[in-house]
């Protein structure tokens, strides 16, 4: 049966491309809705006035009217829409009425008659649909409908295809959720009807490539089914050339000697100080990489002390790495020698190709690597940091703070501010890689090598664009439940919306599919590049919660109410204070205080009181992460909260009780050193913020939900 269905649509959509058309009509369209079971309602199509009467009149009530023309795409916009048609002489003057306004709006314009339809029955409009995004391919989109679709953009998107539950999801992701479910007396609507309809426009494009974007707008949505009252389907004008593709094993092979490498080569190696090979050069060494280091300079016998090579060709045994810091136009030549040695990997910091617009140029290099089994970093990036390795193959400053961190940035600036930032905080990292033009190696690659790396705790990437999303969302479903994988997206536009053929595609910018899709992919995404950094340096910190029942202990009332107002924003539940929870609370803090949730000890409460009340929280098992926020006071200053609060953690760390713990410190600048040393001892801290802290718990949570780590709570 699937097979059948298969074979119509391909018979009508190449009789679509005989005629040169990309555009489908609504009867076309009808041909594929009936074949993939999309409900819609009765039609014929009416070439004159009598069969319009003669279909209306069978129909036995009001009916639409609609204009078919394969060059008239939005119908409404050309008057070619009536509804609520009935009785033949009205039928009669509205099909006039659709031809002339039709002629008037494109003289030109091919008519192939009149759609009499079915009039549906009132319900929630809804729009279903898909379009083919240019980073993850078939997108399936949902959200409410009708003429206000574009206004309201609330609209959620998936992968294509979706199965039934996943589908089903996109019922409640929308902002007006509670609509479908129900509200002021109205009836839910049907949801699994709604969900069939999205599920099966997945499958439809997922089974024809060809199909550029699919709209069914809108559906009317009743509590007893869901029809598309109209179906738009528009092929794509020609294919994308498809992507050279790695198995996890090629891609897990070559990026162990780029990250783990014996020995490197520099190309371009040079005494002069001030040129990039020199400066890469000197990184190597200083950094105390103990593989072979072979400068290559045709130019030159010794390079900082080491032997120089006149082709990468001449240097003795295998070589993991070709660091390249020569210009531009002499890389396609040396990248030919690079290929005839068999090394695996080249690390391109020049610039000087597409992004100056030589795109031919990247294309060369790319062809070559592709001939040898090259895999390229870049071109156009600082380097790379191995720091385990002791690796620093960049001509940027060096960096050997180990840690778990994975750091990644498309863009040299944002990777200097990455160094800073780790330095500042101490931040170990694993490794920092650039990736720049991204002609070959990308996040996908990382991802899956990080992933994998017993090393790396947390990866997080700044990224532009990705060159293959499904490829991407693939790699990260694969590492989120295992490390959190932390996302800043730059470039928050829907300029590729502009040339839309459809309400679907319109909808589909760049940054609303990207948002969608990246939280379906289980990556936490950072609204900034901070964020991004805490993130990444905070999430390793913390242990993951066992369940949902946020508890704040303040010791001012004002940080309590801002603190509740970050725990609602990050999509975190406040505990509700059961009885004997608050009257236990009670017994440490004085008459004026306040227990519930947040409970307020007040601002001259002794270290014995912060230590009593964060004891309780850690030790009653309805409480599954704490909340902090400190006032600085004379009675119990910051370095003594500090110690106290690291001391009660670590003891029930050792009694293996560990539940997340965040603070806010809010005081004089002693509350910078009280954090630092909280951070060091697995509380994130921070001062004059109540909004970090709470994020940084939100981010905790949303990967814990995300790898299936959240337990139930009581």
């Amino acid at each position: 049966m699937a097979e059948d269905r298969v074979l119509r649509v391909r018979s009508l959509l190449e009789s679509v491309r005989a005629e040169g058309r990309t555009a489908l009509t609504a009867p076309e369209g009808k041909v594929i809705a009936d074949a993939y079971g999309i409900a819609v309602p009765g039609e014929e199509l009416a070439t004159d006035v009598d069969e319009a009467v003669a279909f209306a009149a069978r129909f036995g009530g009001p009916v639409v009217m609609k204009i078919v023309s394969p060059d008239i795409l939005h119908k409404t916009d050309a008057g070619g829409v009536i509804v609520g048609v009935e009785g033949a002489i009205d039928v009669r003057a509205a099909f006039h009425k659709i031809i002339d306004s039709a002629r008037a709006y494109d003289a030109d314009a091919r008519i192939s008659g009149v759609q009499v339809q079915e009039l549906l029955p009132k319900g929630q409009e809804v729009i279903v649909g898909a379009v083919t995004d240019p980073t993850f391919g078939k997108v399936v989109a949902f959200g409410l409908g009708g003429v206000l679709v574009e206004v309201l953009k609330d609209v959620t998107f998936r992968l294509a295809p979706v199965d039934a539950d996943e589908a089903l999801s996109m019922l409640d992701s929308i902002r007006s959720a509670e609509i479908l479910r129900g509200v002021r007396g109205r009836a839910g609507v049907d949801r699994w009807a709604v969900a069939e309809q999205i599920r099966r426009v997945s499958q439809l494009v997922a089974d024809f490539p060809e199909i550029a974007e699919v709209d069914l707008n809108p559906v009317i949505a009743t509590p007893e089914g869901a029809v598309a009252a109209d179906i738009r389907v528009i092929l794509a004008e020609s294919q994308p050339a498809p992507r050279r593709k790695y198995s996890r094993d090629e891609i897990l092979a070559s990026m162990r000697r780029l990250m783990q490498p014996n020995s490197v080569a520099v190309i371009g190696a040079s005494n002069e100080q001030g040129k990039i090979g020199n400066s890469v050069m000197r990184n190597l060494i200083d950094g105390g990489f103990a593989g072979d280091i072979n400068p290559v300079n045709p130019k030159a016998d010794d390079i900082l002390g080491r032997k120089a090579y006149k082709s990468v060709t001449d240097v003795p045994g295998e070589v993991d790495v070709a660091v390249f810091a020569i210009p531009a136009k002499f890389v396609a030549s040396a990248l030919e020698e690079v290929g005839r040695k068999k090394i695996p990997n080249a690390v391109l910091i020049p610039s000087g190709f597409a992004e100056t617009g030589e795109h031919e140029l990247q294309a060369e290099i790319v062809e070559i690597a592709e001939r040898y089994g090259v895999r390229l970093l870049g071109p156009n990036i600082y380097g790379y940091y191995s720091t385990w390795q002791d690796l620093c193959a960049t001509f940027c400053t060096p960096y050997d703070v180990k840690g778990g961190v994975a750091l990644t940035s498309q863009s040299g600036g944002i990777g200097m501010a990455i160094l800073g930032f780790a330095r500042t905080t101490k931040t170990g990292v694993s490794a920092i890689v650039g990736l720049g033009n991204k002609s070959d190696l990308d996040e996908d690659d990382l991802l899956t090598w990080f992933g994998e790396d017993p090393r790396t705790d947390c990866i997080a990437m700044h990224l532009e664009d990705l060159k293959d999303g499904r490829a991407f969302v693939e790699a990260a479903r694969a590492t989120v439940p295992k490390k959190p994988v932390v996302v800043l997206k730059a470039g928050r536009t829907a300029a590729g919306a502009k040339a839309a053929g459809s309400h679907t595609g319109a909808l589909a910018g760049d940054d609303a599919v990207y948002d969608d899709i990246l939280r379906q992919a289980g990556v936490i995404r950072a609204p900034g590049l901070n964020d991004m950094l805490e993130y990444a340096r905070a999430l390793p910190v913390l242990p993951a919660p066992q369940g949902d029942n946020v508890v704040i202990i303040t010791g001012a009332g004002g940080s309590g109410v801002l603190l509740s107002d970050a725990v609602t924003d990050n999509g975190l539940s406040l505990m509700e204070i059961p009885p004997d929870l608050d009257e236990a609370f009670r017994k440490f803090i004085p008459p004026f205080g306040a227990a519930g949730n947040p409970v307020d000890i007040t601002g001259g409460e002794p270290p014995s009181t912060y230590e009593a009340t964060i004891r309780l929280g850690l030790e009653d098992p309805r409480i599954h992460a704490l909340v902090l926020g400190y006032w600085h006071t004379i009675v119990t200053p910051p370095m003594v909260f500090a110690e106290l609060t690291a001391r009660v953690v670590a003891e029930f760390r050792e009694r293996g009780i560990e539940k997340p713990v965040v603070a806010s410190l809010a005081g004089d600048v002693e509350v910078e050193e009280a954090c630092q040393y909280l951070f060091e001892r697995g509380v994130v801290a921070y001062p004059y913020t109540t909004e970090k802290p709470v994020a940084v718990l939100g981010a905790k949570y949303r990967w814990a939900r995300e790898a299936g780590r959240l337990g139930g709570g009581t």
